[in-house]
C-alpha cells in the first residue's frame, strides 16, 4: 500500500516562506500526476497545485489563490514531492496534504501550516 508522509509545516509570520515535502513510498510518484491539497478549519479540502507525470511533461497547475506564490515540484529519484510557499498569508493557514491528482490514495496525516503574527 502506498504511503504518503507530509512534512515541513510550521508557524510563520505573514510574508514568510515554507517548503513542504511529501515522501511517497514505492515508485508511484514517477508515473502519476500528483497534487497538493489543503483543508482549513471548518472548510472543505481544496486543491492547491498539481503536477503531471514526467512522461506527460511535468505540467503544473495552480489554484488562483496561490498562483505566483507557490511552486510545486518533484524529485522522482528521491520519491519526494515539494511545495515551495512564498509570500504566505493568514488565509493560507490549513493542514496541507499530498495525493495523486485526482486524489486516489489514502490520505496521510498532513502537515499543519499556520500563518500568524
Amino acid at each position: 500500500q502506498v504511503q504518503l508522509v507530509e512534512s515541513g509545516g510550521g508557524l510563520v509570520q505573514p510574508g514568510g516562506s515554507l517548503r513542504l515535502s511529501c515522501a511517497v513510498s514505492g515508485s508511484i510518484l514517477r508515473i502519476s500526476a500528483m497534487g497538493w491539497y489543503r483543508q482549513a478549519p471548518g472548510k472543505q479540502r481544496e486543491s492547491v497545485a498539481s503536477i503531471s507525470s514526467a512522461e506527460s511533461g511535468g505540467t503544473t497547475v495552480y489554484a488562483d489563490s496561490v498562483k505566483d506564490r507557490f511552486t510545486i515540484s518533484r524529485d522522482n529519484a528521491k520519491n519526494t514531492m515539494y511545495l515551495q510557499m512564498n509570500s504566505l498569508r493568514p488565509e493560507d493557514t490549513a493542514v496541507y496534504y499530498c495525493n495523486q491528482w485526482p486524489p486516489a490514495l489514502s490520505w496521510g496525516q498532513g502537515t499543519q501550516v499556520t500563518i500568524s503574527s
